[in-house]
C-alpha cells in the first residue's frame, strides 16, 4: 500500500551551531515564507525545528532544511529569492523542477568570475546589475555599505581581466585618511606606514591569487597597489583601476582619479557615503559626483543597501540600526 497525502508523519531538525536568524530570517520571516507553501506545521522550539504533517512532503522539507543549512555553513546568505528556489527543487513535481534549476544555473552563470583559486558568483540582483555595469561601462561607481561585495566583485573581474589578458595591469588605490595620527610620526618605511590602508585590497587578492603569484606581479608592476596621492600626473591605460574607500577623497583627488582613466581602461569607484572620515572642511568627492556626473550616459552608478550585505545577517541588523538613528 503506497503512502497517502492524509497519512501523518513528524520529525525535527538539530540548529546547534547555526545561526537561527540567518536561517529562520529576520523576525521568522524565512520561517514564514516556508510554512506558507507546505501543510505540515513548522515550529521552533529551543534548537530544534520540529515538523508535523502529511508524510508524503516531509522528504522534501526535510531535503528543504538541510539545503538551506549547508548554505548558511557556507556564509551563503538566506534571501527569500534562494528559499523560492530550494522549494521548487525539493518539491514533488521534480523533473520539472530540476530543469527550472538548471535553466536559472545556467543563466547564473553568466555572471560568475572565473579566478586562479575560485570561481565567484554574484548574490542577488543588485551584484549582477554591478557585473554588467563592469562589461558594459568604462567608469562604474558602487555605493553603499560595507559587506556588499564592492570591492571583492571589482578585484575579482580585474584578476579575471588580467588573466584572460584583456588589461596588461591592475591598479588597486584608496585614500590614507589618518585616523588621529600623523603618518609621518607612524614607525616604519612610507610602505609600512601606508599598507595598513590597502590591506583590504590586498585580502580580496590573497582570496583569488597565490602568495607567490601576487608576490611576483607586484614585483613586476603587474599588479600596483598605492595611496591615490600616486596618481597624479598619470594616464593609465590598458588597465583595471579600483578607488576603494572613495567617500574619504576630497573633489579634487576625485576628479584626479577620474581623469586618470586611459584607452582600453576600466575605473571602478567604490564607497560608503555613510562612513565618511575627513575633516570638516573638505568635502567627499563620492557626494559630489552623484550630482556632478549623473548625467553623463557613460558613466554608471549603482547602489547597494543592508538588504545586500553578504556577511553574516548581523551585519545588516547594524547597518539597519544605525541609519534609523
Amino acid at each position: 500500500m503506497g503512502i497517502t497525502e492524509h497519512q501523518i508523519g513528524k520529525f525535527s531538525i538539530n540548529l546547534e551551531g547555526i545561526d537561527p536568524v540567518a536561517l529562520l530570517g529576520l523576525a521568522d520571516e524565512n520561517l514564514r515564507l516556508i510554512s506558507q507553501n507546505f501543510k505540515s506545521q513548522i515550529t521552533v522550539r529551543g534548537d530544534r525545528i520540529r515538523i508535523t504533517g502529511p508524510t508524503i512532503e516531509l522528504r522534501s522539507i526535510r531535503e528543504l532544511f538541510i539545503n538551506l543549512i549547508d548554505a548558511i555553513k557556507h556564509d551563503e546568505v538566506i534571501t527569500s529569492m534562494r528559499i523560492k528556489k530550494e522549494i521548487d527543487k525539493v518539491s514533488p513535481d521534480r523533473d520539472k523542477r530540476l530543469q527550472v534549476r538548471k535553466e536559472v544555473e545556467t543563466e547564473r552563470k553568466e555572471w560568475a568570475i572565473y579566478t586562479p583559486k575560485k570561481a565567484i558568483f554574484s548574490k542577488g540582483e543588485n551584484q549582477d546589475a554591478y557585473l554588467k555595469a563592469i562589461d558594459d561601462y568604462d567608469i562604474v561607481i558602487a555605493i553603499g555599505p560595507a559587506g556588499t561585495g564592492k570591492t571583492y566583485l571589482a578585484v575579482a573581474k580585474a584578476v579575471d581581466a588580467l588573466t584572460q589578458g584583456k588589461i596588461s595591469r591592475i591598479v588597486l588605490t584608496r585614500p590614507a585618511v589618518e585616523a588621529g595620527e600623523q603618518l609621518g610620526f607612524l614607525p616604519g618605511s612610507f610602505k609600512e606606514k601606508v599598507d595598513p590602508y590597502l590591506r583590504p585590497l590586498y585580502d580580496a587578492l590573497y582570496d583569488m591569487l597565490s602568495i607567490d603569484k601576487i608576490k611576483r606581479l607586484i614585483d613586476e608592476q603587474v599588479v600596483e597597489v598605492a595611496p591615490i596621492a600616486y596618481m597624479r600626473g598619470r594616464t593609465i591605460s590598458d588597465s583595471f583601476i579600483i578607488l576603494d574607500e572613495a567617500q574619504n577623497t576630497t573633489s579634487i583627488q576625485m576628479k584626479m582619479f577620474l581623469t586618470r582613466l586611459g584607452w582600453n581602461s576600466k575605473s571602478i569607484v567604490t564607497g560608503d557615503i555613510t562612513q565618511i572620515d575627513l575633516e570638516k572642511r573638505h568635502s567627499s568627492g563620492l557626494v559630489e559626483i552623484q550630482h556632478k556626473l549623473k548625467n553623463i550616459e557613460d558613466i554608471k552608478f549603482i547602489y547597494f543597501d543592508d538588504r545586500d550585505v553578504v556577511r553574516p545577517p548581523l551585519v545588516s541588523k547594524i547597518i539597519r540600526a544605525y541609519d534609523n538613528h
